[in-house]
C-alpha cells in the first residue's frame, strides 16, 4: 500500500494526535460554557478535566514532533 503522506507513520500519528487534542481541547470550551448557561457544575468540571487532559497530551505531542521532525 502506498502512503497518502510525506512523514512517516508515526510522526503523522503525532500530528493526527496533536490535532485531535487539540480539537477535543476546544470542543471541550464549548461543552464548558454549555454547562455553565445551566448552572451544571459536575459536567463543567468534567469537561474543565477533559480540556485539560486535551491540552496536556497535545503538548506532549507537540514536544515530541518538535524533537523528531
Amino acid at each position: 500500500m502506498t502512503k497518502q503522506h510525506p512523514l512517516k507513520d508515526k510522526d503523522y500519528d503525532l500530528v493526527s494526535a496533536l490535532y485531535h487534542n487539540l480539537q477535543g481541547a476546544a470542543h471541550a470550551a464549548t461543552y464548558i460554557e454549555d454547562a455553565k448557561e445551566v448552572n451544571d457544575k459536575e459536567v463543567d468540571e468534567f469537561f474543565q478535566e477533559a480540556k485539560k487532559l486535551h491540552n496536556e497530551l497535545a503538548e506532549r505531542a507537540k514536544k515530541l514532533l518538535a524533537s523528531r521532525l
